[in-house]
């Protein structure tokens, strides 16, 4: 009787097993980690405009980490970071239109969505910040 709960315990674990590693896709998925750069009303309580702070995030592997870290950026902060102070000065809803490398410096194009309803130079510079470190 004892074998036969320990066989049915054993064969509950291995099917769970299988599940777990099947869920996956069979393969571990190798990640990197960026860093996107945000605000911090706590970290910076005076508001310097230009003073930003990085949070680093791991995500799926990619040759594209510039692309990868300034996508992490248009995310906006979570929750999590959120309650840590951490806060975006980037409108929602912003995407790349264009990315570019040549000779080390990156240029990137903003779809519109970057420049709407921005006013008064402390928030530009912020998002510049946000961006140029990120």
């Amino acid at each position: 009787m004892k074998q036969l709960i320990f066989i049915e315990a054993l064969i509950v674990i291995v099917m769970a097993a299988f599940f777990v590693w099947n869920s996956k896709g069979g393969e571990e998925i190798e990640t990197i980690k960026v860093k996107a750069y945000f605000n911090n009303d706590l970290m910076d309580p005076e508001f310097s405009c230009n003073k930003v702070f990085p949070i680093e995030r791991e995500i799926p592997k990619t040759q594209a980490v510039a692309r990868a870290s300034l996508e992490e950026l248009l995310k906006g902060s979570t929750e999590e970071e959120k309650a840590q102070g951490f806060f975006t000065s980037i409108n929602p809803g912003v995407k790349i239109e264009k990315l570019t490398i040549e000779n080390g410096v990156a240029k990137v194009d903003f779809d519109e969505q970057l420049e709407f309803q921005v006013g008064g130079s402390c928030r530009v510079a912020a998002i510049r910040a946000q961006i140029v470190d990120s």
